[in-house]
């Protein structure tokens, strides 16, 4: 059963944070969720997915963001509650039309959520997003536990429609892919008509665009009002503390923490926002009328922070403030907070000292970190085939020998950057750039620029957001290759489905849309070689980059390992012979463990020489071409190609 559709009001489970931000859509009757993967935020459409059919829905894992929010902002147009879902870099790609759509306004309730992810753990950047609100005049709600997960995602439909526009919900990594109770409220049995009122016009009105500004700054005045009364924003301590914290998301859950551990209850106050923008002033001016001294904890940027300062320069003529927070260095002006730094700052503000570990206990815990807890770089999976597309790359510049260049972008591959990738892959922005810069480079022959360039670029990135990089770039004649990496699904996700997959969001069969067919349709040449045939795809690189001018395309074609590792379906069974394995005497230094390093490969102690760790190994059989005394034999399966 899909956790999320419980009907059992009342009821008190376990819930993801993006699974309870889903079950607040259902709660709030929304009937179109849309969203390109990325995570922290990928979940909420994969659980909706999964309920469409029993709440008549539309789910739709759309080619990127910027389309998501459109289908959404469809849905709204015509009366129908929508939801779009997505990481922070997504909120790039979406800015275009979110900035536009700001100034129609909407009409139905349409509720963006923004996944951001602190310390980039799994992103490129740890971009902020709640200033995309502020510079849109937008409202913003920021969860801080699994239950306003829920109930605030609920609460931004009405949100939305009492200033019929969008509301945005901004959610973090530790929100969103923790775990904690929630009690669900009501599902609605609502099922609304779709009909698009065309007495109504969502489109800024030419050279009337500043009508429609102001109108956004009159709904910023009935935010404020209606957030003076939200039930996500409350205050927890004396009437006159020696210290106010005001905090929002996972800053109120470490303040709230680091206040107990220092026993700092009478001295300490807390005001949580989870209404953060517009600021609810009146509010927020009774607490700081209260205080001299003022900490901001919240993640990443110090928004809150500079809000707060803002206020409090028109508050009280005369009155000072001391605040600390991210400026200040009390708060960690990147990466994630903690309670560590929750209870260091307020310690410091108040001369208190923070409880310390016992020095016996630090000392154990180092040493056993040094014994025991091993060093692990990210790496490729065992048996993906990136690593053995990465690996004929390498091989194939050296032969070439003009000291090619490989540009990319964001996917497993970025990590051809790193030594699991051979370090070959050079550049690495938003989705889809390593085409454009790749487009870019191909135009500076006139330069006496003379270096091949290689662009890798995963299917779905492809649909994401590389086709119009490649258009431009048979429009104006750049030279250069794209190596287009087909694993058959968006794997760094969660393997979500993209056009070129025959099945959408729900699982339903769906046209699929071949690269080979797009290529084709822009007449670019198309090869096609498979990355675990080492040496075809070696010298399928070295082909094409002898081929003429002009945009090409190589297709390395190879499932993930872990959707055919799913289907228990290896290729060949791999061992090492000992008796041509010659260790440490090889004069190799290791070569397979130390540079190819496949994490199927490990190094036998005792033997002191190779072997293959069975309970790892996909069975791709690729490494048995890097051995130089062929050490490491392959033995097909019947099943296998």
């Amino acid at each position: 059963m899909n956790a999320i559709s419980r009907d059992d009001p009342g009821f008190t489970t376990l819930l993801m944070g993006n699974e309870a931000i889903a079950r607040g859509v259902l709660e709030a009757g929304a009937k179109v969720a849309c969203a390109y993967p990325g995570t922290p935020s990928s979940e909420i459409i994969d659980r909706l997915a999964k309920a469409a059919d029993e709440f008549n829905m539309y789910v739709e894992w759309s080619v990127n963001e910027k389309v998501a929010m459109e289908i959404a902002s469809a849905a709204s147009f015509a009366g129908v509650r929508a939801v779009a879902a997505m990481k922070q870099n997504g909120v790039n790609v979406v800015l275009d039309f979110l900035s536009n759509a700001a100034y129609t306004g909407v009409n139905a309730g349409l509720v963006l959520v923004v996944g951001d992810d602190p310390g980039a753990l799994s992103s490129s950047n740890e971009q902020d997003s709640r200033q995309v609100a502020k510079i849109l005049d937008l409202p913003l709600l920021e969860p801080a536990t699994f239950q306003e997960a829920k109930d605030m995602t609920k609460w931004a439909f009405e949100v939305s429609e009492a200033v019929s526009n969008v509301c945005i919900v901004r959610g973090v990594t530790r929100i969103m892919h923790a775990r904690g109770n929630v009690t669900l409220g009501e599902l609605p049995d609502l099922h609304p008509k779709a009909k698009y009122d065309t007495s109504k016009v969502y489109a800024p009105p030419p050279g009337a665009a500043s009508k429609s500004h102001a109108l956004l700054h009159e709904n910023l005045k009935k935010l404020r009002d209606l957030y003076e009364t939200s039930p996500f924003n409350w205050y927890v301590g004396p009437e006159n503390p020696e210290l106010l914290i005001v905090a929002c998301g996972s800053g109120w859950v470490y303040s709230r923490e680091a206040v107990k551990l220092l026993s700092a209850e009478k001295a300490v106050g807390i005001l949580k926002l989870g209404a953060t923008w517009p600021l609810p002033e009146k509010l927020v001016s009774k607490h700081l009328l209260r205080v001299a001294k003022v900490l901001v904890v919240e993640e990443v940027d110090a928004f809150l922070e500079g809000n707060l300062k803002e206020l409090a320069a028109t508050l009280a003529p005369g009155r000072t403030w001391t605040f600390f927070g991210k400026e200040s260095g009390h708060i960690s002006p990147c990466g994630e907070n903690n309670v560590d730094i929750a209870l260091n700052a307020i310690a410091s503000v108040l001369g208190l000292d923070r409880p310390a570990r016992e020095p016996e206990f630090e000392r154990a815990c180092n040493e056993i970190a040094s014994r025991f807890v091993l060093t692990r770089e990210l790496q490729f999976c065992a048996g993906c085939p990136h690593r053995a597309t990465y690996w004929a790359i390498k091989q194939a510049l050296l032969l070439d020998g003009r000291d090619g260049v490989v540009t990319g972008d964001i996917g497993c591959y970025s990590m051809g950057q790193m030594p699991t990738g051979f370090m070959q892959m050079k550049t690495s922005h938003g989705m889809g750039s390593g085409v454009g810069v790749a487009s870019g480079l191909g135009k500076l022959k006139q330069f006496d620029f003379t270096q091949p360039v290689l662009s890798v670029c995963g299917d779905s990135t492809f649909f994401h957001a590389a086709v119009p990089a490649l258009l431009n770039s048979v429009h104006n004649g750049s030279d250069y290759v794209v190596l287009l990496l087909d694993n058959a699904g968006t794997a760094m996700t969660g393997f979500q489905p993209h056009p070129g997959m025959g099945r959408d969001a729900m699982g339903r069969p769906t046209a699929a849309v071949s690269v080979e067919s797009v290529c084709n349709a822009f007449n670019i040449p198309v090869a096609v070689a498979d990355p675990y045939d080492v040496e075809g795809a070696r010298a399928a690189i070295l082909d094409v980059l002898k081929k003429g001018a002009g945009p090409r395309m190589l297709i390395f074609r190879r499932e993930c390992a872990l959707i055919r590792a799913s289907k228990k379906d290896p290729l060949f069974k791999v061992r090492v012979n000992p008796e041509r394995c010659l260790g440490d005497a090889c004069g190799c230094n290791r070569y397979c463990t130390r540079v190819f390093k496949c994490p199927g490969l490990m190094w036998d102690r005792g033997a002191k020489k190779a072997a293959i760790d069975q309970a790892i190994c996909s069975g791709c059989g690729v490494c048995a071409c890097v051995c130089p005394q062929s050490a490491i034999e392959r033995e097909a399966y019947e099943s296998g190609r």
